[in-house]
């Protein structure tokens, strides 16, 4: 049976529906020899669809990790510039897996990677409004007009935010330690928020995806999600 393409590379964990489709848009995606553009359809047991010349395969086995990423990582499976991606901090995994949504080359954090193209589309989209909870440090403080702003929304130049929420966690002489937690995916968002306040971000962390917390785990260092971790964030994107 056909169906779209990003959604066979999905179930097949190759990506996200979304990161199928850059992969598709890049031109690293053929069926039957010919490039794939965005629409194509393909029909998995009688088509040959590579990705970067590869033939792809079914998936036997669904793989769910947490990794604490660190900063100067690339959040993708390969980086035309040839700048460290997360890959190299999975090198012990076996099976093949992809990152959930993207953090920032200068953040670090938790970083869910799955070979489940269903469940990070689940988390991926806009719908579910899945909150992401980050620890910020910044230069100066907050004042209460700012905090205003976050739960109002903020104007950035490819749309106002939706609220967000945020506490003061600790302040320091010249700067201090924030709690911002959102639901969208917009690039650089935080950073972009608090650009638009006059706030510079000094270390960016997320540490909490959902109910998912990062806990102690060290930075660079990895685990697998538990049975119950996993139908927590199945049950969450599917109520």
């Amino acid at each position: 049976m056909e169906e779209r393409l990003q959604k066979i590379l999905a179930r097949c964990g190759i990506a996200s529906r979304r990161g199928a489709e850059d992969m598709i848009l890049e031109g690293r995606v053929t069926v039957n020899g010919q490039i794939a553009v965005l629409g194509t359809k393909a029909d998995f047991d009688e088509d040959h669809i590579k990705v970067d010349g590869k033939l792809i395969r079914k998936t036997e086995s669904k793989v769910y990790i947490m990794l604490n990423k660190p900063e100067k990582y690339i959040t993708a499976v390969k980086d035309p510039e040839g700048r460290p991606t997360v890959m190299e901090l999975l090198k012990r995994v076996k099976i093949s897996v992809f990152p959930v949504g993207r953090l920032d080359y200068n953040s670090e954090g938790l970083l869910i990677m799955t070979n489940d193209g269903d469940l990070a589309n689940a988390l991926l989209h806009p719908k579910n409004k899945i909150p992401k909870t980050y620890l910020v440090k910044i230069d100066g403080f907050l004042q209460d007009k700012d905090i205003l702003s976050f739960k109002k929304g903020i104007k950035l130049e490819d749309g106002r935010t939706a609220p967000a929420k945020v506490r003061k966690v600790r302040e320091m002489s010249a700067n201090s330690w924030i709690e911002i937690t959102i639901h969208e995916g917009k690039k650089r968002q935080i950073r972009r928020m608090l650009e638009q306040l006059r706030h510079s971000v000094l270390k960016l962390k997320r540490i909490r995806v959902s109910g998912l917390e990062l806990g102690s785990l060290p930075s660079g260092a990895f685990r697998y999600l538990t049975h119950d971790e996993v139908e927590k964030l199945k049950k969450e994107t599917t109520t």
